[in-house]
């Protein structure tokens, strides 16, 4: 499994446990709650 290096991305939904990240190809992940990072697109 490949190795990214993430930059989280903030917004007012991380209050509420639902975190965006960007890897160093620039694709967009997203991580709800305590589950694994998902990427979006």
């Amino acid at each position: 499994m490949p190795s990214y290096y993430f930059k989280e991305i903030w917004t007012p939904l991380k209050l509420v446990g639902i975190k965006f990240f960007r890897d160093d190809e620039l694709r967009l992940w997203v991580k709800l709650w305590s589950k694994k990072r998902t990427l979006l697109r």
